[in-house]
């Protein structure tokens, strides 16, 4: 049995779950498969995108958006904070003095200081998917960014999913969430190899190509058995999905994007590399997975999502800045000054966010409370125009005073980005009913792409 391990998910009806695991060899015709997975539910192929691809970086946990990007020096002392604002190369902005890497590189970015509609659970689902987890659902329930283009590009390169999520397994599950499939199913699903075991996995150990072939050639003799006894037509195009499943497995360009070994010493250094340990029941604080997010794309993902830190500080929260403010900056700069160093900035978008903001008062713990009201966001990238805030505060940064932004609203300007019209494209759901990537009143923002 040859098995690579990845995200353990739901469980089918018949409770074999979905891609967490990916195995060749469990030939029995009750069995599922990994062509079978992958070949579930994805009946039509649509001519491919170009290219592009889109980053997200979730800072699970909520960040406090007022001591980060939005600094309210003349709030009262108990809602202003102890950091100081530091100007940036772009005249006119100011961010915290932990972020001194981005203040000097504050052009290449744009700062939504007014994102509002937060559902308020700890969870990641607006942030990958654009809409609330208690809003309406369709059967099957909303597919997240990375699965729908995983659904309308396909692989950009044969053995290299288009969708690859590398936050860990958290103690609170959600946090770690790559983003599901939604009612696209399971051959949509992110290709997470830190949710089980480890990227290591993917190595063909003690097995030889030969070997692996005559294996391939007794699964296509099941596979066409029992297409042959299928009078429905449900396994068309098993081929195609063998040899999808095949390369996965086979593929040296995976392996290599995940060898940080083959990158040049002084990028490597330049990222760094963080702590693989988690933090809590969060994700852990790796600067290396955003190195890894660039060499993915480039090896041709069309979505790289991870967590970085855990970000719900009802206490300490000004501790826990000078610790995870530092590396975020290093990480994030890194990343958005290799893009453009690759002449990859028009053809990469990147979002940094959390699923709400924190309280503008300073609790009794040092700590600041879940605060859906009004939450920040940082994009790069994609072609956008950069080097601006858009929207702002109230004296107290506990609402949306100018310009409040919708999560839709992003995730059509990203859509954009990488040249989708969400507002038009659509999706064929389980019933056959045609889905949106976003509703039509969510216009890409003008701002950005104007």
């Amino acid at each position: 049995m040859l098995t690579v391990t990845g995200t353990k998910g739901e469980a089918f009806c018949d409770g074999v779950t979905r891609r967490g695991f990916l195995r060749i060899g469990a030939l029995g015709l009750g069995g599922a498969t990994l062509p079978q997975i992958l070949q579930a539910e994805s009946r039509t192929q649509s001519k491919p995108l170009d290219h592009k691809a889109v980053i997200m970086i979730f800072l699970a946990g909520g960040p406090p958006h007022q001591d980060m990007w939005d600094l309210k020096m003349e709030a009262p002392s108990g809602v202003r904070g102890e950091f100081k604002p530091i100007s940036t190369n772009v005249p006119g902005i100011q961010i915290c003095e932990l972020f001194p890497q981005m203040a000097r590189m504050m052009d290449k970015f744009s700062v939504i200081r007014s994102m509002v509609g937060a559902g308020g659970g700890h969870d990641a689902v607006q942030c990958l998917t654009g809409r609330k987890p208690q809003g309406p659902q369709p059967p099957g329930g909303w597919p997240s960014i990375g699965s729908a283009l995983s659904k309308l590009g396909g692989q950009v390169t044969p053995g290299v999913p288009s969708f690859l999520g590398l936050s860990p397994k958290c103690g609170h599950d959600q946090w770690g969430d790559p983003g599901k499939p939604g009612f696209l199913g399971p051959s949509h699903a992110a290709f997470a190899p830190f949710r089980g075991g480890g990227k290591e996995d993917m190595v063909l150990k003690d097995i030889s190509l030969e070997r692996l072939a005559d294996r391939k050639s007794l699964l296509k003799s099941f596979d066409r058995f029992r297409r042959d006894v299928d009078g429905s037509g449900a396994m068309e195009g098993m081929d195609t999905f063998t040899e999808q499943a095949f390369g996965v497995l086979t593929s040296s360009r995976l392996a290599k994007a995940f060898d940080l070994s083959e990158e040049d010493p002084e990028i490597v250094e330049r990222y760094g590399k963080g702590t693989e340990k988690l933090t809590a029941d969060g994700p852990w604080k790796r600067l290396d997975q955003f190195l890894m997010a660039r060499r993915l794309v480039e090896a041709g993902a069309r979505c790289v999502t991870l967590g970085f830190s855990r970000w719900d500080w009802h206490g300490g929260n000004f501790k826990r800045g000078r610790e995870d403010f530092p590396l975020l900056d290093q990480g994030i700069t890194a990343l958005v000054q290799d893009l453009h160093d690759r002449g990859m900035e028009k053809d990469v978008s990147v979002v940094v966010w959390g699923e709400f903001g924190r309280t503008p008062k300073i609790n009794k713990g040092a700590g600041r409370d879940h605060w859906p009201n009004v939450s920040t966001a940082l994009l790069a990238g994609g072609g956008m125009n950069h080097g601006q805030i858009i929207g702002s505060t109230t004296r107290d940064g506990g609402e949306a005073d100018d310009r409040p932004v919708e999560f839709p609203e992003v995730f059509s300007t990203l859509y954009h980005c990488l040249g989708i019209d969400a507002r038009r494209t659509t999706i064929n759901d389980l019933s056959g009913r045609p889905r949106y990537l976003v509703d039509s009143e969510h216009a890409p923002m003008p701002e950005l792409i104007g």
